[in-house]
């Protein structure tokens, strides 16, 4: 797996964590550990949201290709 493949993946759990403990425990991790509306917050709520329209777009070629990409070497 590429290494921002790997990030994408690990933000994207850390987002559906999150809304599961939002769900179930009415507790919103990111927001106590960097404050409710905070810069940070947003910052990571922001990256959550584009590693997991990433993850999407990657999902889609290799849904339209039948296969996975394969990286090519040089």
């Amino acid at each position: 797996m590429k290494p921002l493949s790997l990030v994408a993946f690990v933000l994207v759990v850390v987002g559906a964590l999150n809304w599961g403990l939002v769900g179930l425990a009415q507790f919103d991790l990111v927001a106590a550990l960097f404050g409710e509306g905070s810069v940070l917050s947003r910052i990571v709520y922001s990256l959550v949201g584009i590693a997991g329209l990433g993850l999407l777009a990657l999902q889609a070629t290799t849904l339209t290709s039948g296969a996975p990409r394969t990286q090519q070497r040089a």
